[in-house]
């Protein structure tokens, strides 16, 4: 008798749901009826509660159900049989069955999932479908169908950043830090520097972001004046500005020199054409895909996780979050740059699932892609080889309950330290 641990295991392995039912075993009826009534009833409470919260989620789940559509569809094209097409998990609330798969929608909205048969050696198959099983198919064939998900989530963000560029040009950072905000009794405004003034430089030293704004303020003593090059309004300023010493005990900068101010970095929007917005779409993807990928590995530091549990740290670009506080965050986003602005932010999103998604892991697309590679290293004089994938389960449920941590972990700083407040 299979148990819960083998059946999560299976499930984790295949992809989706192992349950496969016969025709006759759709789910409906009143039940289901009143569960989708209640799932639309959700949606248009969101819309009612936040317009920018609502729009943000129908853009996850379409570019979940499009996730999900790129492995369907691959998989249909490289005649694999896909015998389950879900949006969400957990017990079936309705379904129905169009040829020899079952589209349908379940309980919990945390995704979706398309079950391809035969995805390793555990896989149960009937004899007539071994032909039609992801594990029968040629290198080539596995590699498309595993990797079309985030390839995916790469032309959705190509194709929201080209309407973001089109519409309202790209936001491309300039030299200098913006003043974001002054203190009212600090240093700077008494020299008086404002809000919105542009820092390029302190004391002849030149400054390129908010961090080398900090960089140079501490490099002088307390007490001492500094001269810095402001540009405000367009028009170039000298400021002359006396330091003054961090007074907060619980700051690792206590005692440091310090003007009172908070910086942001100094962004200009610049319009593009058709034809530029085309090509910026593309090539802008490779430093957020960089990006993406140096905070995967700065999230799953365990160091930063305890650390951010403590309320030792709160590096925003070193905390687990979940879709919740992005959700949150999507708000502040909507208000100050529109519709426009919660695309571009979609856009990040997407790429930043395509890349994890790719990491070498089971149970994530990137775990069944090494798999493959693996097996194809291993083919000696044309004779498939077959990964063992038993021996592989215990890595894969370590793997779920690290995922499952991480979290839990976000969400619980999601809910008592919201991003957005």
């Amino acid at each position: 008798m299979r148990t819960a641990y083998d059946k999560l295991g299976a499930e984790a392995l295949a992809g989706g749901a192992v349950d496969d039912p016969a025709v006759d075993e759709v789910a409906g009826g009143w039940r289901g009826t009143l569960g989708l009534i209640g799932l639309i009833a959700l949606l248009i409470w969101l819309a009612t509660v936040n317009i920018w919260w609502f729009v943000f989620v129908i853009g996850l789940l379409i570019s979940v159900i499009l996730h999900e559509l790129g492995h369907f569809l691959t998989a249909r094209w490289t005649g694999m049989k896909a015998t389950q097409f879900f949006i969400g998990f957990g017990p079936r609330l309705w379904s129905m069955r169009r040829g020899e798969t079952e589209y349908g929608v379940r309980v919990l909205p945390l995704g979706a999932f398309v079950r391809i048969v035969g995805m390793s050696n555990l896989d149960e198959v009937e004899p007539g479908d071994e032909s039609r099983t992801y594990r029968s198919k040629s290198y080539p064939r596995r590699i498309l169908v595993i990797t079309a998900g985030s390839l995916m989530h790469v032309l959705i963000a190509i194709s929201l950043l080209f309407v973001v560029y089109t519409l309202a040009g790209e936001n491309q950072l300039r030299d200098g830090a913006q003043v974001s905000f002054v203190e009212p009794s600090g240093p700077a405004a008494a020299a008086g520097i404002r809000t919105g003034d542009v820092v390029l430089g302190v004391g002849g030293v030149a400054v390129a972001d908010p961090a080398e704004l900090g960089e140079a303020i501490r490099a002088n003593r307390p007490g001492e004046v500094v001269e810095l090059d402001v540009v405000r309004d367009g028009a170039a300023v000298s400021i002359p500005v006396g330091l003054g010493a961090n007074t907060d005990e619980s700051s690792a900068l206590f005692g440091q020199p310090y003007i009172g101010v908070a910086s942001g970095s100094v962004v200009e929007q610049v319009e593009l054409s058709v034809p530029a917005a085309a090509v910026r779409s593309v090539t802008s993807l490779g430093p957020v895909v960089w990006e993406s990928t140096k905070g995967i590995v700065r999230v799953i530091n365990p160091v930063n996780v305890f650390t951010h549990l403590t309320g030792q740290n709160d590096d925003l670009m070193t905390r687990p979050t979940t879709l919740v506080g992005v959700t949150a965050i999507s708000d502040d986003v909507g208000e100050s740059q529109g519709f426009l602005g919660v695309l571009y932010l979609l856009a990040v999103l997407n790429i930043f699932v395509g890349v994890f998604n790719m990491f070498p892991l089971l149970p994530l697309d990137g775990g069944h892609a090494a798999v493959a590679t693996y097996e194809r290293l291993r083919e000696r004089n044309g004779q498939r080889y077959y990964a063992d994938m038993a021996k592989l389960m215990p890595l894969t449920m370590g793997v779920i309950a690290v995922l499952l941590f991480l979290f839990m972990t976000g969400l619980y700083l999601d809910i008592t330290d919201p991003l957005g407040g």
